[in-house]
């Protein structure tokens, strides 16, 4: 969905405000992940997302004819410049948190399968010629609040 714009000034005034309302949703985000709080969702989330493709969307129009947004003024193209920035900053601050998020269950899921593999080596057995057999066929695997 591209910005339907009168001119070149109502596009970046229509680009700002999109920047800003994205930089919001990003930090309420990063914020959710640090406050280990659930993500987003519903209606929100498909906002976020139409915003984000409408966004990336007009940027890529953008780079193909840079005279839909060179007749706008100087002072707001500084201004969506500073809140572009803001914007990479937040996302930047997004990609470590999820990274973080992403190790750590990781880790988790890789714990959880060393001790599911400790907790079923102690019941080998020695099989008919001599050597310790292995499980007879797949073994179940049960999670829950005590694991």
């Amino acid at each position: 969905m591209a910005l339907l714009a009168d001119d070149a000034k109502d596009r970046a005034e229509q680009l700002l405000l999109l920047t800003q309302r994205l930089t919001e949703y990003i930090a309420e985000e990063t914020r959710r992940i640090e406050a280990r709080e659930p993500p987003i969702d519903g209606a929100l989330a498909d906002e976020k997302n139409r915003m984000a493709n409408a966004y990336r969307l007009e940027l890529a129009r953008i780079k193909l004819d840079r005279s839909l947004i060179e007749g706008a003024p100087v002072a707001l193209l500084d201004t969506l410049k500073q809140r572009t920035n803001t914007l990479h900053e937040h996302l930047a601050l997004h990609e470590t948190a999820l990274g973080a998020v992403k190790l750590v269950t990781e880790g988790l899921v890789q714990a959880m399968a060393e001790e599911t593999a400790r907790l079923r080596g102690g019941s080998a057995s020695y099989g008919a010629r001599g050597t310790i057999a292995g499980p007879a066929g797949p073994t179940p695997t049960i999670v829950d609040r005590s694991a």
